[in-house]
C-alpha cells in the first residue's frame, strides 16, 4: 500500500521542501504523525480549487500540514480559519504556516473547537465555501452541525477518518472514535440539506476514508 502511495507521489506530485520541512518540524516538536498523506493533501487542495473556495474552515490543525495544502488553494484575498485545541500544536502550526508564506491568509484559533465554533456562529461569521473536519471523532456530529450553520448552499464538507480499518461496521464497539464516526454517518443520512458519499482509502495511512458532502439548501 505504501509503495503505491510512493508511486503516486513520485509521478504526480512535485518535490515540496516546504511541506517536508513542516513534517520534520512537527516530528521535532513531538506532534503525533497523524497528518494526511501527501496524496491526500493534494486531493484536498484540488477539491478546494474545484470548489472555487475563497473561505475555508478547518477543524483540527495539528501542525498545519493539511492547512498549508488547503491555504495554497485560496486566492490572494482568501482566508482559512483553522481550529486547534492544543496550544503547542497551534504554535508549531503557526511557524509552519509562516514558513510557507501563508500567514496573511490563515487564522489559527486555539481552544476547544466546539466553543470556538459556537462563538463564530454567534458572531455571524461569513459562511465558508469548504469545511474540512479532522479532529476528535467523538465530536464529529457537533462539528458537522456547526459546519452547516457556517455554510451556504454549495459549501463542500469533508470529514477524514470515517472507515477506521473497517471499525465503522462494529455497532457494538466501545471505542468512542468508532461510535462518533457511526453517529456522523447517521447524522448525514438524516440531514436533508446534505448530498453525500464516502470513499475508502488505502496507502500510507492504512485503511480509512473520507466523507464528502455538498450543502444543497
Amino acid at each position: 500500500m505504501e509503495a503505491v502511495d510512493a508511486y503516486i507521489v513520485g509521478k504526480l506530485l512535485a518535490a515540496d521542501p516546504v511541506l517536508d520541512a513542516a513534517l520534520e518540524r512537527n516530528a521535532s516538536a513531538g506532534l503525533p504523525a497523524i497528518d494526511v498523506s501527501a496524496a491526500q493533501g493534494k486531493m484536498l487542495h484540488l477539491l478546494a480549487r474545484m470548489a472555487g473556495a475563497r473561505r475555508i474552515l478547518e477543524v483540527g490543525t495539528l501542525g498545519g500540514y493539511s492547512t498549508i495544502w488547503l491555504a495554497r488553494a485560496l486566492p490572494d484575498n482568501g482566508q482559512l480559519v483553522t481550529l486547534e485545541l492544543e496550544p503547542h500544536h497551534a504554535n508549531t502550526a503557526r511557524i509552519n504556516i509562516a514558513a510557507a508564506g501563508l500567514a496573511d491568509r490563515v487564522d489559527v484559533r486555539t481552544g476547544p473547537a466546539i466553543d470556538t465554533l459556537d462563538a463564530m456562529i454567534a458572531a455571524g461569521e461569513t459562511p465558508f465555501d469548504l469545511v474540512f473536519i479532522d479532529a476528535d471523532k467523538q465530536g464529529n456530529v457537533a462539528y458537522l452541525n456547526a459546519a452547516l450553520a457556517l455554510s451556504r448552499p454549495g459549501t463542500t464538507i469533508i470529514v477524514d477518518n470515517v472507515v477506521r480499518e473497517g471499525g465503522v461496521l462494529d455497532a457494538a464497539s466501545d471505542d468512542p472514535r468508532i461510535q462518533g464516526t457511526r453517529a456522523l454517518f447517521d447524522a448525514v443520512a438524516h440531514e436533508p440539506r446534505l448530498d453525500a458519499t464516502a470513499v475508502q482509502t488505502v496507502g500510507a495511512k492504512h485503511w480509512d476514508g473520507f466523507l464528502i458532502a455538498r450543502v444543497t439548501g
